[in-house]
């Protein structure tokens, strides 16, 4: 078999989103395909719906319940090992594709001989094949076999895993495995999916379409959600560490982690938990300094964070009760002047 599109599927039966989805994979224009749609524990007519699905397309659609709720990495994982695509390929379940992405990235892998190919995605409110925001994922300069400097670039910015196609194989050997019971676990995995490729493809053009609404993981914001990417932020290390690349590779780790676990949480938290927890802000920053002392001196950190943001960053470094005191006042006052 050629190609298996795995869906990690959690309470998507409202507004005809899943449906939307589903659609467009079982209309893939690419011949030699099954598709994997793993639910994970949903509450919803979710399960009802990808039943339907597989009863219409018995020839490629495989409806699959998991009875404990593991997140969208245990669902990843459920899917991996049922696959017998020599192609993998993942798509979140409130989302849509074009009818020829999928054959479109494996031939330009078979004309290549890439073992990793992907595309652009654009956002869209809406439920229509028309094109919306443009987000390039990827850069022309990162295609071709990947030596060292395609590899941190990679790292730096290497785009979303549901755009990208990956060898089976590739997966399989390197037990490339989604952690369980945490969001964000694509950001855990990203860069071993990344770089421990040979050889990588990249088609400038938007076949994937992202949708955005309120109750999707990038706009609930929630300490636990906060926590589950710092955890993700440590299982980026740790992967590195397994697979032989954390020296190698340490300052575009460092940077990466900063931003994952640190910067990014940092000012998710502030900005978007109601109760502040001095005590939560605190820990962050002396994990940040205890993992990575130097962190402020990254040459990607100075080339690519705003000045507003060190500079906040230095404040919660120095005391995190002074950091958190500033910050209230100073959205207080830009509040104010908007009004």
């Amino acid at each position: 078999m050629k190609l298996s599109i795995i869906v990690p599927v959690y309470n998507m039966a409202a507004d005809g989103k899943l449906e939307y989805c589903l659609n467009s994979l079982v209309n893939q224009t690419i011949g030699d395909y099954e598709i994997i749609a793993v639910d994970d524990c949903s509450t919803d007519e979710s399960f009802s719906i990808l039943q339907d699905y597989e009863s219409r397309f018995p020839d490629k659609f495989h409806a699959i319940h998991s009875d404990v709720n593991k997140h969208q990495g245990g669902a990843k994982n459920i899917g991996m090992k049922l696959a017998e695509g020599e192609w993998i390929g993942f798509i979140d379940s409130d989302d849509w594709i074009t009818p020829d992405m999928y054959e479109r990235l494996i031939k330009r892998a078979e004309e290549t001989g890439a073992d990793l190919v992907g595309c652009d995605y654009c956002l869209t409110n809406e439920h229509s094949m028309k094109v919306g925001q443009l987000v390039p994922n990827n850069k022309p300069e990162q295609s071709g076999v990947l030596d060292d400097e395609k590899r941190r670039s990679l790292i730096l910015d290497g785009g979303s895993l549901v755009v990208k196609i990956f060898r089976r194989s590739m997966i399989i050997e390197n037990e490339l495995w989604f952690p369980e019971n945490i969001f964000y676990e694509d950001n855990a995995l990203g860069n071993s999916y990344l770089v421990l490729a040979e050889h990588f493809e990249y088609i400038p053009e938007a076949m994937y379409y992202y949708y955005q609404h309120d109750t999707s993981t990038v706009h609930t914001i929630s300490s636990t959600r906060c926590e589950d990417r710092m955890e993700a932020g440590r299982l980026m290390l740790d992967e590195a560490k397994r697979h032989d690349y954390f020296d190698k590779f340490y300052p575009e780790l460092e940077y990466s982690f900063t931003l994952l676990f640190y910067v990014n949480t940092l000012f998710t938290y502030m900005a978007g938990v109601k109760k502040i927890k001095y005590g939560f802000v605190k820990a962050m920053g002396q994990e940040m300094k205890l993992t990575f002392p130097e962190f402020e001196k990254n040459f990607y950190y100075q080339e690519r964070t705003h000045a507003e943001e060190k500079k906040l960053v230095r404040m919660q470094q120095k005391s995190t009760a002074f950091f958190i005191l500033y910050y209230k006042l100073l959205w207080a006052y830009r509040r104010w002047r908007k009004r």
